[in-house]
């Protein structure tokens, strides 16, 4: 390799780090796992190595559009691969102290309960989504990467916010989040199944991601007094012996539990101004390498 082809790899590499949190980003909001927004920008790394730079005028917009197509074929194929998941299918939780925005412009598309809903959104839907809201893509760009007029990019974005207006319940702020979190902690650890009624909205779920794991619930437990009642019944042994320590999960506040300095789940809550409306439990071992690491 001579001189100037190996100013050119540096080069290369240079500037996929500076574009590497960014890249993240979409592929994260896109797939909702750590995991597979890794395996996405190794392979954009591998695409961008073996590409013909030269004719290339805007890096940073390339790898972009890579990203998101590869996280598009990806999610089409993940939600085949989830059929065979044990239980409910959470996203990965991230620990978001350090990257409020995780990569992004904003941090849209990146709290809990708007990846919740953004999985009911076509994977094309959602890349329009992300790349608007998180990125601040102008539309025209938007168009280009997903091969598709500005008149459609467009109708892809109003679209993908109106599902998720109708959908999505008025939010609270941080301090009102947290404050519920602590009083339900407190009620659940007492097995007060009162108190944990007067919590929860009438319409509330609890989902638990364990893939399997031990105690974990395999199905969902809806409305308050089987919530509460479900949550009381493991108040005996299910706190016992743990650590619990509070952490920033995707921008909101959670908690995590440990056992003898290991991460064996991760709780967080959607809230409602009526009360908490969902209890988000993720207890499989493979989704909790990043909520403890800031």
């Amino acid at each position: 390799m001579d001189a100037t082809e190996q100013f050119g790899v540096h080069e290369a590499a240079a500037e996929f780090e500076r574009s590497r949190r960014r890249l993240f980003g979409i592929a994260y909001r896109m797939l909702g796992s750590v995991a597979d927004a890794e395996d996405i920008l190794q392979e954009v790394w591998i695409r961008w190595q073996t590409t013909d730079r030269a004719d290339i005028k805007e890096p940073a917009a390339f790898l972009t559009t890579i990203t998101t197509r590869l996280s598009i074929n990806s999610l089409q194929s993940a939600h085949t691969r989830r059929e065979t998941y044990i239980g409910p299918w959470l996203p990965e939780p991230v620990n978001t102290e350090n990257d409020p925005a995780l990569g992004a412009e904003r941090g849209e598309a990146l709290e809990y309960a708007v990846l919740l809903l953004l999985e009911k959104l076509t994977p094309t839907e959602r890349a329009a989504y992300v790349l608007r809201e998180a990125l601040d893509y102008p539309y025209g760009r938007i168009a280009e990467i997903l091969q598709c007029t500005e008149t459609a990019a467009r109708q892809l974005v109003s679209r993908s916010k109106k599902h998720l207006q109708s959908e999505r319940k008025a939010q609270v702020d941080t301090a009102d989040q947290r404050r519920l979190l602590t009083a339900f902690l407190a009620a659940a650890q007492q097995g007060n199944v009162d108190e944990l009624e007067r919590l929860f909205v009438t319409d509330i779920v609890s989902l638990t991601d364990g893939n399997g794991a031990k105690l974990a619930a395999r199905i969902p437990v809806a409305g308050a007094l089987r919530v509460a009642k479900f949550v009381a019944a493991f108040s005996s042994h299910f706190w016992t012996g743990k650590s619990i320590d509070w952490v920033e999960i995707n921008g909101r506040p959670g908690v995590t539990l440990s056992e003898d300095g290991v991460v064996t789940t991760a709780l967080t809550v959607t809230v409602s101004p009526q009360g908490i409306t969902r209890l988000l439990w993720v207890m499989s071992p493979d989704k909790l390498r990043h909520v403890s690491m800031a």
